[in-house]
């Protein structure tokens, strides 16, 4: 077979050149033109960069930055179980007496706690340990101090059964809480199967599950707004950290997730004398070894007007549960100007008593 003339060849290989190259250009314009059409221009992205940032300043603040995170400014919880909640919160009905309800150690213009060292039940008898707040309780993970109960449900059902707190059977309770004008037919409406041990926990714990406390000026200081909190407040919150306080009370309860021993450093039940078998903590949960002197770590949300402070309710102020919590957690001498930046400091976790929740009613 014959070649085709030299010419020929040449011609058909540059033809050939040409439609690659061809391929090749309109395959780059079509790149150009589709990451022109997925990108913004620079001046949109830093709009929307900024829009970003003013939006969501906590998410920012929290996850890059800050140890502590902000509350909420609102939940969504049932209004009409919420309303029922809150008269058997404040129902003495639910006790054997008659005299007792939980608003009796917890109230709401005490910071959600009544002031006491050990709050008193049924027969007048003192509790055992001092009463935390019942705010911001859903951000917890465990409930009492030794953290007996995993759920708010459990937490509710121990305490009417408690013999020196609410101190009966549910059954008894039950039938009380029937013989009180207005809740048949208010339990009937919300629930098909009318009053019962489950609904009226349900009910109590939809209440105490709403009981936040929003929009505390430190909040405020981490969703941006930097003129929120004082230098000073600044300074404490700097030195909270910096002494390592935040490496048990973080998060959005400033505390409330973690177990932790009370005297890592120094012994601190030793020093004080008379221990209780409440000082055991957690070892009276799990009689585990490891467990003894191990308690929740308590919030500071609200700490400022909380007092008394620790489990056995001995520090009356808030200065000297610092001292107490810096000798014997983290083993520091702290200067007394630094107790008092960093009490600025836990002040501003103040926030407000839950919308719709008037403490005189």
């Amino acid at each position: 077979m014959r070649k085709a003339p030299l010419s020929q060849r040449l011609s058909g290989q540059r033809l050939r050149w040409i439609y690659r190259a061809g391929l090749v250009i309109v395959a780059v314009a079509i790149a150009l033109i589709w990451q022109q059409c997925q990108m913004p221009d620079k001046a949109s992205d830093e709009a929307f960069d900024q829009a970003l940032r003013a939006d969501l300043q906590i998410e920012i603040a929290s996850s890059e930055r800050e140890p502590i995170q902000a509350i909420p400014v609102a939940v969504f919880y049932d209004s009409d179980k919420y309303a029922l909640g809150k008269r058997l919160f404040r129902e003495p009905g639910l006790s054997r007496n008659g005299q007792v309800s939980c608003a009796s150690c917890h109230k709401m213009e005490a910071g959600g706690t009544d002031g006491e060292r050990y709050s008193k039940g049924i027969a007048n008898v003192p509790a055992q340990v001092n009463t935390p707040t019942i705010f911001n309780l859903a951000y917890n993970f465990r409930f009492n101090w030794d953290g007996q109960y995993d759920s708010l449900a459990a937490h509710t059902d121990g305490l009417v059964q408690n013999p020196v707190v609410i101190g009966d059977t549910w059954e008894a309770v039950a039938q009380r809480i029937r013989n009180i004008d207005g809740y048949q037919q208010t339990f009937k409406t919300i629930y098909a199967d009318g009053v019962s041990k489950e609904n009226i926990i349900d009910a109590i714990v939809t209440y105490e599950a709403a009981l936040i406390t929003p929009n505390a000026t430190f909040d405020r200081y981490l969703r941006g707004d930097v003129s929120a909190i004082s230098a000073p407040a600044k300074a404490g919150y700097d030195l909270f950290k910096a002494y390592g306080c935040a490496s048990c009370h973080q998060g959005v309860n400033v505390g409330g997730n973690m177990f932790q021993q009370f005297g890592i450093i120094g012994d601190y039940f030793s020093d004080r004398g008379n221990i209780t078998p409440a000082d055991l903590g957690r070892f009276n949960v799990t009689g585990a070894e490891a467990d003894r002197y191990v308690f929740r770590v308590p919030s500071l949300r609200n700490v400022a007007v909380t007092s008394p402070y620790l489990h056995d309710g001995s520090a009356q102020t808030l200065k000297e549960a610092i001292e107490i919590m810096v000798k014997y957690q983290l083993g520091r001498p702290i200067p007394t100007a630094d107790v008092e930046l960093i009490a600025e400091f836990l002040e501003t976790l103040t926030g407000e008593i839950p919308v719709g929740d008037d403490a005189a009613k």
